[in-house]
This record gives structure tokens, sequence and C-alpha cells, in this order.
């Protein structure tokens, strides 16, 4: 009988591996956490309005932890930038939260440094959100240590739309190179489509004033804290980071809702 228990023991935990998903981080591969990451991006877009939402930050994919003492790692993690006010951070916060899915169990509480946000995309990918301190918020959509697996894919990027136009005339209003490449992120929007976040970098140059971006800005500018700079252009946000030591540019289009 204790032999019979035993076989029939085996073969049931046999079926559940081979059958059953798996039910802890730690079995879930960075490959199958990816989607999931990306998916999580486009709900926060759109949960951040097409006025508020300043960029898309590309995915970083970051080696070396340890999944178990015995076995490395990878985490993922990609973030989206808000506008946010100076002492509207918890009410900016607040409303993404009531913006996305029930399932995500979303709330805001006091941090460490004022409010923050958490939530659970499922898949055990976790998302916070916290102030900066340049009028905006920070979303962090991350995946933890987990095992590798085939590794993150990012989806292929199509030709640029009205964010690499508008990207393309704030680099010219700073005298940098408007044909300079750029690096296109995206996510995919919870009803269909894309956002779109056209980035650019460049190195030490001519100085630069976000001074030079104020006829691009039409009715103004979304927030003006040098070096810190952003403006609408039609259905685009501009989002300029100036320094002596290097130009950052995005331009934006997120998801409609």
């Amino acid at each position: 009988m204790t032999v019979a228990w035993a076989v029939l023991l085996a073969g049931l935990t046999w079926i559940s591996v081979r059958n059953d998903p798996p039910t802890v981080r730690e079995q879930r591969s960075l490959d199958q956490a990816g989607p999931v990451v990306d998916r999580a991006v486009g709900e926060l877009a759109r949960a951040a309005g097409a006025a508020g939402l300043l960029d898309l930050g590309p995915a970083r994919v970051a080696s070396g932890c340890r999944v178990t003492p015995f076995a490395d790692g990878a985490r993922l993690r990609r973030e989206v930038g808000v506008l946010a006010a100076t002492g509207d951070e918890r009410a900016v916060l607040v409303g993404i939260a009531e913006r996305l899915p029930a399932s995500w169990r979303a709330g805001v509480g006091p941090g460490v440094d004022g409010p923050e946000l958490r939530a659970d995309a499922g898949e055990f990918v976790a998302v916070e959100g916290r102030p900066t301190v340049d009028g905006r918020v920070r979303l962090v959509v991350d995946t933890g240590c987990r095992p590798v697996g085939a590794g993150y894919t990012p989806a292929p990027a199509t030709a640029g739309g009205p964010e690499t136009t508008a990207l393309t005339a704030a680099l010219r209003a700073l005298d940098r190179p408007g044909d300079a490449a750029s690096e296109l992120v995206t996510a995919p929007c919870p009803g269909g489509g894309l956002a779109r976040t056209a980035w650019s970098a460049n190195g030490p140059g001519p100085a630069a004033s976000t001074a030079a971006l104020a006829p691009l800005a039409g009715n103004g500018p979304l927030l003006d804290q040098p070096p810190v700079y952003a403006y609408r252009s039609g259905a685009v946000t501009v989002l300029a980071e100036i320094s002596p030591d290097e130009t950052r540019l995005a331009a934006t289009v997120g998801c409609p809702g």
C-alpha cells in the first residue's frame, strides 16, 4: 500500500510540473514577463492621459542578480514619466491609480519621500510611482530578479510618426543635428495602437537654452524648471533635459482614453 501511494504521488507531481503554471516569480522567466511589462507600460500611458504623459523610457535589463543561491538571473525595468506640478503629485498619482485596471489593486499611500503609487500588473510584475524633484512623477514597472530564459526582446519599432517630426524640430531649435539618429520606444495601448517616444541624446556641444524651444511651445510650456522643459506640439509632448554635458530630448504620443 505504501509503495502504491508513493507511485501515485510521484505520478501526480510529474503531471503537475508538466501542466500547472508556475506560482512564484522565480519560476517565470524574463521572456515570459516581457510582454506583461510592455502591456503595463501601455496601461500607464493611457492612465496618465495624453496631456500628462511625458515619456516612455527604454527597457533596461540588469543581469547579475540571484534567483536562488545557486542560479543567476536578471531583472527588467521600464519607466514612464508623467507631468505633476509641485504640490499636485499625490493627486496625479491617485488619478492614475483610479484609471488602472481593477485587477491591479492600485493604491497611493505615504512613502519615504512623499506619496507612492503601488500596483500589481500580474505575473509578479510590480508597478511603483513616486515624485521626482522637477515637476514630474516616475512610474516604474519591474519584474524583479528571475531566470533569463530566452531573454527580453522588445517589439520591433515601426517607422516614426509625428513624434519624430516634433523631435527633429526641437533638435534644430537647439542647434543640434536635426537628422541625428533617434531611439524609438513603444508600448501597446490597451485599446489598440501604440504609445511612442522618440529619444535623442547628444553629448557636449554648443551651449543650449530651453528659451530656444519657446517658439515651439505655442500657448506656453507644460513644464519650465530649468534644465527641464516640456511643451505640446499638436498631439506630441516634447521633453527636453539640457545640461552642459548632454542634451536629451523625448517626443511622445500617448494612448487614447
